[in-house]
């Protein structure tokens, strides 16, 4: 719509803005009507109106089975818009239309902008089907004409109250109207349900809503003059009521079609099941979070037992071989200690990176400077919890075989996020400028325990490649290339 008004029309950003608020909320309209919904704008020349928009009714069948937007229609073609562009006033004079052998009944009902129209809004209602209406549906022809009057007028939509149709209830879930003192003078049957899910015990009809409302709302206190207003449909505004048996959400629409409040729409939606899943939801990501709370609790506690056992070692190789393992088990920890903090099971694993990179530098023999290069991104846990091990094995590996004791070096770290779509990869290369690989050195054959884990968890676990070369000018080289899921 931005493209098509900017390109053809003469109205401004904010009239553009008017024209996105009522498109948010004409499928009300359109439901209300059983009809099609086109909105016309003149372009900037007046010849001619451009389509920038249409809605097509869920309560009955459409007119129009191509798209519209970004039709040109000459100025004298379709009088209807003519004449609701020049008068400012709602047309419906003239016979149906026949549209591939279907009659067609077209309403022209002008969008107007603090006293300016801005363009027509074509209702098309398809007739084929027509029969003697209901009171449910004399309730929404009328209301859908309340609604055209306002804005004919400029009343309609609410300026600042732009709702979130998706989540909002619609004219199926439940319609109530009321008069100008909040009784009720309709209520659809799925409305009526409602209630009755929220403890209602008679017949809405000839009731206040608000306190009918109010009272089904379980409060220590007084009534809750808030919400009695609120479902007596005074303002435009949005709620939900949790009873004794359920939760409904309700959408108040004030009706002033000539200036002044002649009663309400009150759209209401049977929200129980769905607020009863979410709260599923919360309470098992709370569980899953406490078990990662505790799974690093107890690594924790497993690391400072085998820390305080290295402290009681007499062999230093032995001492040794308990320090690798605190440091194993530590970056498992740090991998449980982000999803313990985390709404699902993926990671931001740049910071865990760069956790273990400060975990490991403290084994350095020299002043060694690790620094990290690149993004990993959001990582799932059954790849973050084995790739922090690889990491720490590699920069361990790294700081205790490619320095001696009082050496300058550097261990760079780098991750690249590449491949499709369908399967991202992460290239992960960890460089030093050591001294290098000894001659006749195959990794895939070293025995050292070190790198058996690395190459079980590349090749095993996370299904990638591992390598081990040496540096482009001196040191070594490792590259790790491990499938992952795409970033979201």
């Amino acid at each position: 719509m931005n493209d098509l008004v900017r390109q053809h029309t003469a109205l401004s950003e904010s009239d553009l803005e008017w024209l996105h608020l009522l498109v948010s909320e004409w499928q009300l309209l359109s439901d209300l009507s059983f009809a099609d919904l086109v909105l016309w704008v003149p372009t900037l020349d007046g010849t001619r109106y451009v389509s920038v928009a249409q809605m097509r009714p869920n309560t009955g069948p459409t007119s129009y089975h191509d798209d519209m937007v970004g039709h040109l229609v000459p100025r004298g073609r379709r009088p209807l818009l003519d004449a609701a562009l020049d008068e400012g006033r709602i047309v419906r004079e003239g016979d149906p239309e026949w549209r591939e052998e279907v009659p067609v009944r077209v309403e022209s009902i002008p969008v107007r902008r603090e006293g300016r129209v801005l363009g027509v809004i074509g209702r098309n209602t398809n007739l084929l089907t027509v029969r003697t209406p209901s009171r449910l549906e004399l309730t929404y022809l009328q209301s859908a004409s309340d609604l055209a009057q306002m804005i004919a007028a400029g009343s309609f939509p609410f300026p600042g109250q732009q709702v979130d149709m998706d989540a909002s209830p619609r004219v199926g879930d439940g319609l109530i109207r009321l008069d100008a003192d909040g009784i009720v003078q309709y209520a659809s049957p799925n409305a009526l349900s409602a209630y009755h899910r929220l403890g209602l015990a008679s017949d809405l009809v000839g009731h206040h809503l608000g306190q009918a409302t109010a009272e089904l709302a379980p409060s220590r206190g007084p009534v809750d003059e808030a919400l009695v207003k609120l479902a007596s449909g005074y303002a435009p505004r949005e709620t939900e009521v949790e009873g004794s048996g359920g939760v409904i959400q309700l959408r108040a629409i004030p009706l002033k079609p000539k200036g002044t409040r002649i009663g309400s729409l009150v759209l209401c939606r049977d929200v129980t099941e769905l607020r009863r899943r979410e709260r599923e939801l919360i309470t098992k990501d709370a569980t899953i979070r406490e078990i990662h709370h505790r799974v690093k609790n107890n690594l924790q506690t497993v690391a400072a037992l085998l820390r305080l056992q290295s402290r009681r070692m007499d062999s230093d190789q032995g001492r040794e071989a308990l320090n690798e393992a605190v440091r194993r088990v530590g970056s498992i920890a740090i991998v449980h200690e982000t999803l313990s903090q985390n709404l699902d099971e993926r990671v931001e694993f740049d910071e865990i990176a760069d956790r273990v990179l400060a975990m490991v530098a403290e084994i350095s023999p020299g002043k060694v400077t690790c620094r990290r290069t690149g993004r990993f991104g959001i990582l799932d846990a059954e790849v973050a919890t084995p790739l922090s091990m690889v990491l720490t094995e590699v920069l361990q590996n790294a700081l205790e075989h490619a320095f001696a004791p009082g050496d300058e070096g550097t261990v760079e770290v780098s991750a690249v996020r590449g491949g499709t779509s369908a399967e991202a990869r992460l290239l992960l290369t960890v460089l030093d400028d050591g001294r290098g690989l000894p001659e006749g050195f195959d990794p895939k054959k070293a025995g050292n325990l070190g790198l058996q884990i690395v190459r079980t968890l590349v090749e095993g676990e996370l299904g990638g490649t591992f390598d081990m070369v040496r540096g482009p000018e001196r040191g070594t080289r490792v590259v790790l290339d491990v499938p992952v899921r795409p970033q979201k």
